[in-house]
């Protein structure tokens, strides 16, 4: 590899680039585009790039709202639910949000609800938005042994998400996706009622404990957290998201820090 595939490469990790399109290079200059009537792609036919939408039936909820309104519908409906059936059943036919239609799954949440420990990471990536599972790609797979290194899993704990619907590209939730899906956050959150609440990176933590602070600075201490459906503060701790490990993996030490903090309380 010369020297300008190599620091092309290196960029692109650095900007997030995380899917290869295929093992072998292709000159897409070279290829004609054939235009049918299907669904057809350039790239290799073993990779699927669109997946059909879910069939879902909609709560009067189109996604031509303004953040406002679709705010407001999404608090109504999260208002209504007393339960964490009710709840999913409400926010799976929810199209309030707009990144909905480009996703193909709505990923709510995975593990015990009764485990007394609920966590919240930021949205679905590709894996989760093709297996309606939060955290079962390569983060995922991280979060699971941080969990296990305590005397924790997915029977011990609850995990879901920020956002319900992979943005597209795997890119940030914006602030509008994110004021959007809150009131369902919020509700689910009440609905568990956890003994200890873990954010898992600076979206959750910017959303949830209204800081603008970087997990850095803001890590290594438990936190009270309060939204309008709890009637008791909940104690919450904040940890780097597994996905900035494995691209920073020298903040593990701290990170590993912080679980080890977790791992007292629980015990305590």
């Amino acid at each position: 590899m010369n020297m300008d595939n190599k620091a092309l490469l290196e960029w692109q990790l650095a900007a997030g680039a995380d899917e290869a399109i295929d093992s072998t290079p292709t000159n897409y200059f070279t290829i004609k585009p054939h235009i049918s009537n299907e669904n057809t792609s350039i790239l290799s036919p073993q990779i699927k790039v669109f997946a059909p939408a879910p069939q879902i039936t909609t709560v009067n909820t189109p996604l031509h709202l303004s953040p406002t309104a679709a705010s407001s519908a999404a608090r109504e409906l999260a208002n209504n639910c007393s339960s964490i059936a009710e709840l999913e059943d409400a926010l799976r036919k929810f199209d309030g949000c707009a990144i909905k239609k480009t996703a193909t799954k709505t990923v709510f949440a995975d593990g015990n609800p009764q485990a007394g420990v609920m966590l919240i990471g930021e949205a679905p990536g590709a894996q989760e938005d093709m297996q309606g599972i939060p955290f079962c790609g390569a983060s995922g797979q991280l979060l699971d042994k941080m969990l296990l290194s305590i005397g924790l899993d997915r029977t011990k704990t609850y995990i879901s998400n920020t956002i319900f619907w992979r943005p597209p590209g795997n890119r940030q939730p914006n602030e509008t996706e994110i004021a959007t899906c809150l009131p369902f956050v919020e509700k689910h959150i009440a609905l568990v009622s956890p003994k200890l609440l873990i954010l898992l990176g600076g979206t959750a933590t910017t959303a949830l404990l209204k800081k603008d602070q970087s997990i850095s600075r803001l890590r290594g201490k438990f936190y009270d957290y309060n939204n309008e459906y709890l009637n008791s503060l909940i104690k919450t701790a904040l940890i780097y998201h597994p996905s900035y490990l494995l691209r920073q993996p020298l903040y593990k030490k701290q990170a590993w820090q912080d679980l080890l903090l977790i791992k007292h309380f629980l015990e305590n």
